[in-house]
């Protein structure tokens, strides 16, 4: 049994023989697949600020999972406003932490563009650590969740 339903030398041309085979019961499906441009004409745009309630809460758990960690927080607070401090100034401004971890959530910080850390190759080496613009944008939005929690703090005293 032939492939090609008749001899390819018939047919007068590309576009004549390529119908035959797409007409063809064998070839249905690969003639089918040729014709994926009628069915997947464009790209719907997305809606800006058009969120459903699955949607955002599926944004903000995305956007948590940049701040999960125990001093992730607190160090943003420090990093504020524009400060570029020194590996060391950050230890000494959040004594509870341990060196390890102080290193660990830095490094996750600077992977998810939040934190821009600066090597200077001199001896002693420096290292100093500063929000990127991103990282900075985070302020306000954080400074609003501080004066939501004071906010409920001073609602529930007698």
């Amino acid at each position: 049994m032939d492939i090609i339903p008749r001899s390819v030398g018939t047919y007068d041309s590309i576009e004549v023989l390529a119908t035959a085979i797409a007409q063809d019961e064998r070839w249905r499906y690969a003639g089918e697949m040729t014709r994926t441009h009628e069915k997947v004409r464009y790209s719907p745009d997305s809606k800006d600020g058009a969120y459903t309630p699955v949607t955002a809460a599926i944004g903000v758990e995305q956007a948590f999972k940049f701040l999960e960690g125990r001093w992730k927080l607190v160090i943003l607070f420090h990093l504020f406003g524009g400060n570029m401090l020194r590996f060391s100034a950050l230890e000494r401004a959040i004594p509870a932490i341990s060196q390890k971890m102080l290193i660990q959530q830095l490094r996750q910080m600077e992977s998810d563009g939040i934190v821009r850390r600066i090597v200077h190759h001199q001896v002693p080496p420096k290292v100093e650590y500063g929000l990127t613009e991103w990282g900075q944008a985070l302020c306000p939005a954080l400074d609003a969740l501080l004066k939501w929690a004071v906010a409920r703090d001073v609602r529930e005293l007698p």
